[in-house]
């Protein structure tokens, strides 16, 4: 039968071993007892207390901090592990003796070195299973594990980290655990003496007791190539044959192998028309059918509309409604509560029942997550509202139109460079995901365009002074290691002043005097605008000059304190600067950040003030249709406007009746004019717009025109 002998093809193995083993409970080798922190076998200790009682100990987190240092600018890793390891030796009852062990592991598996990676991870989960880093170390000790041939090991370890995991990582612990099943053999022979057992069976009793023994082997321990080949040349006859067919058919459901589960339940309901799973089989049947009965006329969203994250999907759904008013297009509205497993039960019901021919959403990360896989799977388009990078990697069916961390740097860099003619900047940001993120695509699209980044400099989410970070900046922090003021200190102990207090003095005028080093012209500082108030005053008193655009108060400065040149700096900011209006009709940046804050520039997805007609329009739309909230729309609300306009222009002009040609449709859509921008989607399927780059003066907030200023810097020829 050629069905069973192509999926046992060395391409396909890898995959439906893992499916199988998401269907079935996997066995333990009976010579093996899991340990209670989840690890097994010969590799880790069975014993959940650390081996060696650690402690901290400066010398050694010095020690360590070197080894660091070393290993950061060391190509070859073999050798950069080398330096964590004499640290180990050194300190083996440490803290950073053990952090040291793992970081070598990390190296080592990172050289491919997998004897040395294996070896390190498990001296280090022997004497402290409950290190910070055991999750990965025990990934990557079981990785290495089977890399060397130890698949059991490696099958062992990789099942139990799967039981807790979830989502992605689970299905990738799931194929791996499925290749070191593989290599390890495990091929449970109980099955086959099973089926058999139920063909030779002479009485009722004999048969339904075979029966049931297999099904609970297909249920708990057989793999999908143990079915496979037990249910090839089997004749229907034998009482077994049903329940191995129908799980064939389960497994071709998760593989969306829908042509082979259709043959496989055709020939079910075929074979055995009364069995036990036949109503089950129909069911599927049908399920499957109705995958490619599409209603052209229906668009799903997927939204958080109950829980915890209800008003951001509140305001989603406000804008995809508003864009959809005066259309016979049928919403149907998905509440994922934020929880990715109803986002999945989500999208196969948009699939399977509802006909769907395209969806909006999700919002967050890991829903949207898991909404890409399936709408990849199902063949689904999707444009999803998440501000998750590389997203639309997943594949083709996936789309995305939502403000990016990675847009917003570009535009600020853009701006900043090919307007403003800036080469150089400085980075000032919190030490969060969201501030490293920004950072770091700032900094990596300022250098690809030929700028530089003078200084960078870091401060905690909580922090409320930032009187050092300031002083670092422009080099006032560490004195002792600038040259002008070691002058001054000799100049002063020259003077040969003997009385205590007036030495004190002329110590503290030889620090004020020592000026500041600005090499910058730009400030990048991504982080909220109830920060940003606070940093700018900070920065203004180690005399970073930011209000460039204000005459009169630079001649101010220019008369305090008698310099002609004034070394200006314009600060930059992401769309986390957008602030609610305060009391007095200004933004609460500009009235807590006052002049200091003036003459900045940042970005944003939208802006309601917006001189654009598309803007206007859909500004104008929203408070006609939703005066009552007495609240103006905000990125949110247009980002869903635009993203369901979208899918009504391609609906409504190009009519598509199959998911492929939505996905056609959507991936041909150029130059549309919406509230967010004029948008088209790029080769990744990454919808490309103008950002809105917006001033700040001392009356409000104003959009830049930078078409307009990139007209005006072309025609200076500069």
């Amino acid at each position: 039968m050629h069905l069973a002998m192509e999926v046992l093809s060395a391409s396909r193995r890898a995959l439906v071993a893992a499916l199988a083993l998401t269907l079935t409970a996997c066995p333990k080798s009976p010579s093996r007892t899991d340990s209670r922190d989840g690890t097994s076998g010969d590799d880790t200790t069975q014993n959940n207390r650390p081996r060696v009682e650690v402690k901290q100990d400066a010398t050694a987190n010095a020690a360590l901090a070197q080894a660091r240092t070393q290993a950061q600018g060391n190509p070859d890793k073999k050798q950069a592990a080398e330096a964590y390891l004499s640290v180990r030796k050194a300190y083996p009852a440490t803290t950073a003796g053990q952090d040291a062990l793992y970081n070598a592991g990390v190296l080592y598996f990172e050289a491919k070195d997998y004897a040395n990676a294996r070896k390190t991870f498990n001296e280090l989960l022997f004497e402290n299973p409950l290190y910070a880093q055991a999750e990965d170390a025990k990934h990557k000790l079981a990785v290495s594990a089977m890399e060397v041939g130890a698949y059991r090991d490696a099958y062992q370890t990789l099942i139990s980290l799967a039981e807790r995991a979830e989502g992605a990582e689970k299905e990738q612990l799931l194929k791996e655990a499925a290749r070191a099943a593989e290599g390890a053999g495990l091929y449970s022979q109980a099955l086959s003496s099973a089926v058999k057992e139920a063909g030779d069976a002479q009485t009722s009793e004999e048969k339904s007791a075979a029966v049931t023994k297999v099904e609970q082997l297909v249920e708990g321990r057989a793999s999908f190539l143990d079915i496979a080949r037990v249910q090839e040349g089997l004749s229907p006859s034998n009482p077994a044959w049903p329940v191995l067919q129908f799980k064939l058919a389960r497994i071709y459901y998760h593989l969306r192998d829908w042509t082979r589960l259709e043959e496989t339940l055709q020939t079910y309901l075929r074979e055995a028309p009364n069995s036990t799973f036949a109503p089950q089989a129909k069911e599927l049947l049908a399920r499957a059918t109705r995958r490619v009965e599409v209603r052209p006329r229906t668009v799903a969203v997927l939204l958080p509309m109950t829980g915890r994250y209800q008003p951001i999907g509140e305001a989603v759904l406000r804008g995809v409604k508003l864009a959809l008013q005066g259309s016979d297009i049928e919403l149907v509205v998905k509440d994922t509560q934020g929880d990715v497993n109803k986002t999945g039960t989500a999208m196969e019901q948009l699939a399977f029942d509802d006909g769907a021919i395209a969806a909006l959403g999700p919002l967050l990360v890991d829903d949207t997550k898991r909404a890409a896989l399936l709408a990849e799977e199902l063949q689904v388009p999707l444009l999803t509202l998440s501000r998750q990078e590389g997203i639309t990697d997943i594949g083709p069916y996936v789309f995305r139109n939502m403000l990016t961390n990675s847009a917003q740097a570009r535009a600020i860099a853009d701006y900043a460079m090919n307007v403003k003619g800036y080469k150089r900047f400085a980075v000032l940001y919190p030490n969060i995901p969201y501030g490293v993120e920004l950072a770091n695509e700032f900094w990596d699209d300022v250098v690809s365009r030929g700028g530089a980044v003078r200084g960078a400099e870091s401060y905690s989410y909580d922090q409320t002074t930032f009187t050092g970070e300031a002083k670092r900046l422009v080099g006032r922090y560490y004195l002792e290691d600038r040259g002008d003021y070691a002058e001054a200190v000799r100049d002063v102990q020259g003077e040969g002043i003997t009385d205590a207090y007036r030495r004190r003095k002329a110590m503290e005028k030889a620090k004020s005097g020592v000026e500041p080093i600005i090499d910058f012209e730009g400030l990048f500082i991504p982080d909220d605008w109830r920060r940003v108030s606070l940093v700018t005053p900070a920065l203004a008193v180690e005399d970073i000059v930011t209000n460039a655009c204000d005459p009169r108060d630079l001649e101010r400065i220019r008369k305090t304190t008698g310099k002609k040149d004034l070394k200006t700096v314009t600060l930059f900011g992401t769309n986390q600067w957008s602030s609610p209006k305060g009391r007095s009709g200004l933004p609460e940046l500009l009235e807590r950040g006052g002049k200091f804050v003036t003459c900045s520039v940042y970005v944003d997805g939208f802006f309601v003030d917006s001189q654009r007609p598309a803007t206007q329009k859909f500004v104008k739309s929203y408070r006609d249709a939703y005066r009552e909230t007495g609240r103006d729309p905000g990125l949110l609300e247009a980002i869903g406007y635009d993203s369901a306009r979208m899918v009504r222009q391609v609906l409504d002009k190009q009519r598509p009746n199959t998911r492929a040609a939505m996905r056609e449709a959507l991936a041909g859509l150029k130059d549309f004019d919406g509230a967010t921008g004029k948008t088209s989607f790029n080769d990744k399927r990454e919808a490309d717009k103008q950002l809105f780059l917006l001033s700040v003066d001392n009356k409000g907030v104003n959009e830049i025109n930078v078409e307009k200023e990139k007209a005006a810097v072309r025609g200076s020829g500069s």
